[in-house]
């Protein structure tokens, strides 16, 4: 897969945007549920620490569940006050950390806001009822093939067919595919699902037409028969609500990023920090100097 920063941005959205409903909840229903030298710990922190547990933990009864994550966050707390008073956080490194931390905090937080409501189920639902529901499925054809290693094979099998040759029995004896046996049916099948070479040539024939002319693919050559056409059947939301669901993140986040960098001046340099030329794109950054 080609990473982008649209990848790295999903990547670090899903996990967020699993717990984007909690993340909304009014603030009535998010009660203080401990104090650590009066700082607060709200009910919200224990949600989004459950979020992250291993499945078999998250089983746990919640009332114990909630005392183990409830005294974890007591700990973690008195481990930050400790550090403080230590003054840890004044270490230069430690301090560019938390500086990361806190701008990751509101990358999430905007991610959350802006995005978070396009995925929830009423928000896709709406979607789906808009484009999908009653909508006629996408065309499917059911085809037969006969595939053989050679185009004068090919050319001797259309003449053969030309002649009155039965499709399906020439399948059995000749072609190297698979499906000879059952005479190179093929099934129904949508235009994405066969290379563009093969697909083009069958949705291009009517009912009981065979292609004239041998079909190449990376497989070999084909002969195509085309049985019938129909819609296919509309995807019910169970089916594509996963799909409707990446696409909407994505998209989300795609204008997220157009947003944020209208009207930025942006400075890229080389990573040994010398100005980037323009001929600097195409070459790969010096390798780092070992340790």
């Amino acid at each position: 897969m080609r990473i982008t920063r649209l990848s790295l941005a999903l990547a670090a959205a899903m996990p967020l945007l699993a717990g984007a409903a909690f993340a909304q909840a009014p603030a009535a229903a998010d009660p203080v549920v401990a104090k650590v030298n009066g700082q607060e710990i709200h009910l919200s922190e224990i949600t989004m620490a459950q979020h992250g547990l291993p499945e078999q933990i998250r089983s746990l009864p919640q009332e114990q569940l909630y005392t183990l994550l409830l005294d974890q966050l007591v700990d973690q707390r008195a481990l930050v006050l400790l550090a403080k008073k230590k003054g840890v956080d004044k270490d230069p490194a430690v301090a560019l950390q938390m500086q990361r931390g806190a701008e990751q905090a509101l990358q999430n937080a905007l991610i959350s806001k802006d995005v978070g409501p396009l995925v929830t189920d009423a928000a896709l639902k709406a979607k789906y009822d808009r484009d999908y529901a009653g909508k006629p499925g996408e065309e499917e054809v059911h085809a037969r093939h006969i595939l053989v290693p050679t185009e004068v094979e090919a050319k001797q099998v259309i003449a053969e067919l030309k002649k009155g040759g039965d499709f399906a029995a020439i399948a059995k004896q000749r072609s190297t595919d698979p499906g000879a046996a059952q005479g190179g049916d093929l099934g129904f099948f949508k235009k994405g699902e066969m290379v563009p070479e093969f697909a083009n040539a069958a949705f291009g024939l009517k009912p009981g037409q065979f292609t004239e002319t041998p079909v190449k693919t990376q497989y070999g050559w084909h002969i195509i028969r085309l049985e019938e056409r129909r819609a296919s059947v509309a995807a019910a939301f169970e089916q594509v609500r996963d799909e409707m669901r990446n696409k909407a993140i994505q998209d989300g986040i795609e204008a997220e990023l157009a947003a944020a960098r209208v009207g930025l001046q942006v400075e890229r340099f080389n990573a040994d920090g010398t100005p980037l030329k323009a001929t600097d794109g195409a070459a790969p950054p010096p390798a780092p100097a070992k340790l």
